[in-house]
């Protein structure tokens, strides 16, 4: 169970993953690094992430298991003296 990551938190991928295109249904590979965004939680064990291109568009979605994804940080985290 993966307790650090939550809804709306970006996400890269560890390994790649075979997906869809989210309109046109066309085969896609999704690498290794691949950013999502987190937009429904599967009770912590997996996580309905959002793939998007450059544009910004939604190009996949689809479930991808916690031991899979690394947790993206914006800025450093104060550490206990």
């Amino acid at each position: 169970m993966n307790a650090d990551i939550r809804l709306h938190d970006l996400v890269a991928l560890l390994e790649g993953l075979p997906a869809r295109h989210f309109e046109t249904g066309a085969p896609l590979m999704l690498d290794r690094g691949q950013i999502g965004t987190v937009v429904m939680t599967y009770d912590g064990t997996a996580f309905e992430i959002e793939f998007a291109g450059a544009d910004g568009r939604a190009c996949a979605l689809l479930p991808v298991p916690a031991a899979n994804l690394m947790k993206l940080h914006h800025a450093p985290v104060a550490a206990a003296a």
